[in-house]
Order: C-alpha cells, then sequence, then structure tokens
C-alpha cells in the first residue's frame, strides 16, 4: 500500500487547474465541494488532487492550512484502498467549504464517502460504455 501523497500525485499546473473548473462534473458531500475530470491521456500517470480551502470562509492562514492538512492526510491515508482499482486516471478537486473547523475524524469520514463516491461514478460509467 502506497501512503505518500509526491507531487506528481498533486494537481499543479494552471492549464490542468482551469480545465478542471471548466469541463469538470461536480458533486457536494458537506463540508466538501468535488470536482472531477477524466486527466488527459498526455498526464495519465497517476490520479492527481487539488486542496482548496476558501479565504472568504476561513479568515485566518493558520487555520486554513490546518484545514488544508486534514484534508491531505485524510486523502492520503485512504486512497489507495479506494482508488486502486481506477483504471483512468482523474483530475480531484477537493474543495473544503464550510467556515468550520472540522475534526480530522469528521474529515476523514467524508473524504471515505467521497472516495467511495468517485470510484463508484467511474464503475457505473465503464458499465454504461
Amino acid at each position: 500500500m502506497n501512503f505518500r501523497l509526491p507531487k506528481n500525485e498533486r494537481l499543479h499546473s494552471k492549464k490542468l487547474i482551469k480545465e478542471l473548473f471548466d469541463k469538470g462534473s461536480s458533486f457536494f458531500l458537506y463540508p466538501i465541494k468535488v470536482l472531477i475530470l477524466d486527466a488527459p491521456q498526455d498526464v495519465q500517470e497517476t490520479h492527481q488532487v487539488l486542496f482548496s480551502v476558501s479565504k472568504k470562509k476561513i479568515k485566518k492562514a493558520i487555520d486554513r492550512n490546518l484545514v488544508k492538512r486534514r484534508l491531505k492526510e485524510a486523502y492520503r491515508l485512504n486512497k489507495s484502498e479506494i482508488l486502486a482499482n481506477i483504471e483512468t486516471k482523474k483530475l480531484i478537486g477537493l474543495i473544503y467549504v464550510s467556515s468550520e473547523i472540522a475534526t480530522f475524524q469528521v474529515i476523514e469520514q467524508k473524504m471515505k464517502k467521497v472516495l467511495y463516491k468517485i470510484a463508484e461514478t467511474q464503475q457505473s460509467s465503464n458499465t454504461d460504455s
């Protein structure tokens, strides 16, 4: 099991981020809004994920960084068991929208649900094709 989150798994290309926000599909599972897009063929080495916390909702940078660290840790611990069976690589945007700072246990529980839903949508799109 790979519990790492190296740079090539983080979404940092401005072009791909713009494409994710423009063309990606989304769903909402409070307190996380999720954007998903199939990765282009040239970037198909792994799933890439973006973590974002609104400055409008959480004013202090120290609190935003805390929430981002919790999101990254929850993703890192649960990605290998849930997203391993998806063959088409995804661009994933995880946007924290609550103005409250959630505990790690709450964030991890929601992250598991988000990852299962991503895997489920992939399975349903594979059966449709």
